[in-house]
């Protein structure tokens, strides 16, 4: 009886520790996203639209995009900041094809079409482009792959100068079909990306000309065939 006791006492010693833990970790983080409804965002009505507590975006081939747009999130703008959030792609055919992504400093470049243009934390179906970073409707297109770390120099050169990891092992470790978690950290002109608990890019933007150090927060519908992407627990930290 005794040992019974102690062991249950030594479990609940364990499990409030790893709660306090939690809580300790979400600490400085706010909800951007009530799980119920669309509630400060703005997007096309017909492409996003809340299902079973997730923030859906959804084109089929009767109702496809007409180029990329976005879900934008209307309540500020962000500059340094850690927001953490689960995804999920599902394509919409056999073709197999979703593609998505989170813009972050970025700007709305279209208010009439949901277009924003900036830094992108990127995903997709496929095996290459989820956690990368992306510079949607900008210059320099695809900043960093996963497994690099990166400088941008003021000329706007790309400088590989190091690792986050193994390509094939990060990749590796984002679930297709499922959720996924993603963690985007902006410090100054640094930028990093994490799926899953692993490091998938880190960027330094030493390129005043093109770097941006604010800008809103959206949610990516990308053209072409048909596929869903869904987000839920979306909260953010100012830094």
């Amino acid at each position: 009886m005794k040992k019974q006791v102690l062991g249950a006492l030594g479990l609940g010693a364990v499990l409030l520790v790893q709660t306090g833990l939690m809580i300790a970790a979400e600490q400085g983080f706010h909800d951007i996203f009530n799980g119920k409804d669309l509630t400060g965002w703005e997007g096309n009505p017909k492409l996003w639209s809340v299902k079973d507590g997730a923030i859906t975006g959804q084109t089929t081939a009767e109702n496809p995009a007409k180029g990329n747009t976005f879900l934008i999130w209307t309540n500020g703008t962000v500059a340094d900041f850690e927001l953490r959030c689960s995804f999920k792609l599902t394509p919409g055919d056999a073709k197999g094809f979703a593609n998505s992504g989170i813009q972050y400093r970025s700007k709305v470049l279209d208010p009439a079409n949901w277009v924003v243009g900036g830094y992108q934390a990127d995903m997709e179906a496929g095996p290459n482009y989820t956690g990368i970073l992306y510079e949607e409707r900008m210059t320099r297109g695809i900043m960093a792959t996963p497994g690099e770390k990166v400088v941008w120099d003021k000329d706007g050169k790309k400088q590989v100068v190091g690792s986050t990891g193994d390509a094939a092992a990060i990749k590796a470790a984002i679930k297709r079909g499922d959720w996924n978690d993603y963690v985007i950290i902006a410090r100054g002109n640094h930028l990093q990306h994490f799926i899953n608990g692993k490091q998938t890019v880190d960027v330094t933007d030493e390129c005043e000309a093109k770097r941006a150090s604010s800008g809103v927060v959206a949610l990516q519908v990308h053209a072409g065939p048909p596929m869903m992407a869904q987000f839920k627990n979306i909260r953010i930290k100012k830094l």
